[in-house]
């Protein structure tokens, strides 16, 4: 059976065939974004897969005449050799190395678990090896500008602690918070004490506000009042959170002050600002 699925682009696309191929002939896509499969996860669908066969096809390209490069659907692919299967069904697709790239990464994105370093890193590559803006890969895989400017940030975070989101030992949450503080020591200085005192995610925010050290310019603009009044704490978590970036309140005087909000590129600039527009 063959039939036409959506196409990534305006490009024609070749007819695509269902098949059920011989599950020794496919081999693991080197590219594959997402790195990390959970065990028990993989042992439930092994345990459906026995009671109800694949429900979805993978996704397969053509090697040679006889092998087959797996472009998506790794986790049906292991559990199915985990549930003892001699055959698969898949979609057979001829597609070039860019192209089973970019099925591989928008079909990982579009899933809920993928893991966020995995997720940053897989927009990333989409922006290097593709030439997308940050707007394109948004209408690719189904999300918010602002919601790709905010992961992609996540890669800006010391390698040290990058690692230790990648192992699970700190959130999202925790690296979002992090970057918060715009100096890299401080960023391994705080991420230090979240992971020795297993912080929550409200504590950490805490803990980047305190362990935050202001240039000597900011200090002379400050006056005391402004870690006195915890008014000003309030507002000024509240607009971090709702912006995604550092923000600080000054008070000049009993009326007056200042908001400083910090953004890292051109394209942080407009996130903010479509934010601001939106609200």
């Amino acid at each position: 059976m063959s039939y036409e699925l959506d196409s990534l682009d305006d490009t024609p696309q070749p007819v695509e065939i269902l098949s059920v191929i011989d599950i020794s002939k496919i081999r693991l896509n080197s590219n594959q974004p997402r790195k990390h499969f959970d065990e028990d996860s993989l042992d439930e669908l092994a345990h459906s897969i026995r009671e109800y066969g694949v429900l979805e096809p993978l996704i397969v390209r053509p090697v040679d005449e006889d092998t087959y490069e797996l472009v998506a659907g790794e986790r049906r692919f292991r559990a199915g050799i985990q549930a003892g299967l001699h055959s698969i069904p898949a979609v057979v697709r001829v597609l070039d190395d860019l192209q089973s790239l970019e099925v591989a990464l928008i079909e990982n994105l579009q899933r809920e678990d993928i893991r966020p370093l995995e997720c940053a890193q897989a927009y990333r590559r989409l922006i290097d090896d593709f030439g997308m803006t940050q707007e394109e890969v948004a209408d690719r895989v189904g999300k918010k500008r602002p919601t790709i400017t905010n992961t992609l940030r996540l890669l800006n975070l010391p390698p040290q602690v990058l690692e230790s989101l990648d192992k699970d030992e700190i959130t999202e949450g925790h690296a979002r918070a992090l970057l918060s503080v715009s100096d890299a020591d401080v960023q391994v200085q705080v991420w230090e004490k979240v992971v020795a005192h297993r912080l929550s995610v409200r504590a950490t925010e805490r803990l980047c506000r305190n362990d935050t050290k202001p240039s000597k310019t900011s200090v002379a603009r400050e006056t005391r009042h402004r870690h006195d009044d915890p008014n000003l704490i309030d507002v000024e978590d509240k607009l971090r959170r709702f912006l995604g970036t550092k923000v600080s309140i000054n008070r000049l005087s009993n009326s007056r002050g200042r908001i400083e909000i910090e953004f890292y590129d051109d394209e942080d600039l407009m996130r903010i600002l479509d934010l601001m527009s939106q609200s």
